[in-house]
């Protein structure tokens, strides 16, 4: 039998509140989508053509109160908006990396696991 879990395992972080929305699955897109430059609201629906006009402005408020993403407004009829990746933004861009070169060396063993776990069940 393994050791007890340390009660105080996490006490030694000193981030208590996770620091990214985890569980906005738009987010990676939304980065993905930025990683170039400047986009339009307009242009980021093309790709992003799942997502609701109010979850992706939902999505974006979050991202630029995080300091991931930067919004410019510019005057006349209609007003244009553009979004752009910060600094911090861009710092996402290799794990995100990370993640998919990992998630594309282990996707049939995934595949493969909940297979087994559902045909268990």
């Amino acid at each position: 039998m393994s050791d007890p879990l340390d009660a105080d395992m996490f006490s030694s972080c000193q981030v208590q509140v996770l620091p990214m929305r985890m569980n906005n699955k738009w987010a990676p897109k939304i980065i993905t989508c930025l990683k170039t430059g400047k986009r339009r609201f307009s242009e980021l629906q093309v790709p992003l053509r799942g997502i609701t006009p109010k979850v992706l402005s939902e999505s974006l408020r979050a991202m630029e109160r995080d300091g991931l993403v930067t919004r410019t407004s510019y005057p006349g009829v209609p007003p244009r908006v553009e979004y752009e990746l910060t600094e911090l933004g861009r710092s996402l861009l290799d794990p995100m990396a990370a993640w998919c070169a990992w998630a594309d060396r282990h996707l049939p063993e995934l595949i493969d696991a909940r297979e087994a776990y559902d045909n268990a069940s």
